[in-house]
């Protein structure tokens, strides 16, 4: 069976691990410390805190937010 395709935002979590050096679930885990900000504060505090570039930073949060239910 082929392997299935990722797609959207989580399509760049392979380069995100790699250019980070750390897991997604780390991501998920300093996101989950500031759930109650909106998308793109949340956004600014990855780039702010962790110098995340913007559209790694918003890729994790579009996933956060929808796994979420947010």
């Amino acid at each position: 069976m082929p392997e299935k395709k990722v797609n959207g935002p989580a399509s760049y979590f392979p380069s995100i691990e790699k250019k980070y050096g750390k897991p997604i679930s780390h991501w998920m885990k300093e996101l989950k410390k500031v759930s109650k900000l909106a998308h793109m504060e949340q956004v600014a505090h990855l780039k702010e805190k962790f110098e995340i570039g913007h559209g790694h930073a918003n890729a994790m949060v579009a996933v956060f937010r929808k796994e979420n239910g947010l």
